[in-house]
C-alpha cells in the first residue's frame, strides 16, 4: 500500500520550538528529551556533548565556557532555521556555561520528527549550526600550563 502524506502528523506542527536555553546549572537529558515528545513523531534523535579529558592531542584539566549577550538570540535563529527546512514536529537544545569538569554535559540537542532519518538530519544540522554560529566560547586549560579558547564565531 502507499504511503500517504497529507496526515497532519507528517508535516512540521505550528510551533515546534519547545525548548531553548543557555544555562550555568547543570543541564538534564531527561529534561529535553521530554521536552520532545510528539505523538505524531516516529523518531526522536538526542545528541549529547559532555566535556572530554583531552583535545588536539593534550590533556585537559579544566574547561569554561562563556557567550555573547546575543547568543540565546542566536540559538533561536539557528533552531527557527532547521525548523523551516525540516518536518519538526519539536526541537530543544540547552547549552551550559561556566566551569566544567571531564564528564560534566556541555550542550543537549533534540528533534522529533515523523521519521527517523529527517529526525537525523535536523538534529545533526541543529548541533553543527549551533556550534558554529551561536556565540558560545570555550577556554581549555591543558595540563602543561598552556591554554586555549575555542569559539563559534
Amino acid at each position: 500500500m502507499a504511503q500517504k502524506h497529507d496526515h497532519p502528523g507528517e508535516q512540521a506542527a505550528d510551533d515546534p520550538i519547545k525548548l531553548l536555553a543557555i544555562r550555568d546549572t547543570p543541564l538534564s537529558v531527561d529534561e529535553v528529551f521530554r521536552a520532545v515528545g510528539d505523538d505524531a513523531s516516529g523518531g526522536t534523535t538526542l545528541f549529547v556533548g559532555t566535556v572530554r579529558n583531552h583535545d588536539g592531542g593534550a590533556d585537559v584539566d579544566a574547561l569554561g565556557y562563556s557567550c555573547h549577550p546575543t547568543a540565546e538570540a542566536e540559538l533561536r535563529r539557528v533552531a527557527e532555521k532547521v525548523v523551516a527546512n525540516y518536518p519538526v514536529r519539536a526541537l530543544a537544545a540547552v547549552h551550559r556555561v561556566g566551569d566544567l569538569r571531564v564528564g560534566d554535559i556541555a550542550v543537549v540537542v533534540a528533534v522529533s520528527c515523523p521519521h527517523r532519518g529527517e529526525a537525523f538530519e535536523a538534529c545533526r544540522k541543529l548541533i553543527d549550526d549551533l556550534k558554529h554560529e551561536v556565540p558560545i566560547w570555550k577556554h581549555q586549560t591543558f595540563s602543561d600550563g598552556t591554554e586555549e579558547w575555542v569559539g563559534a564565531c
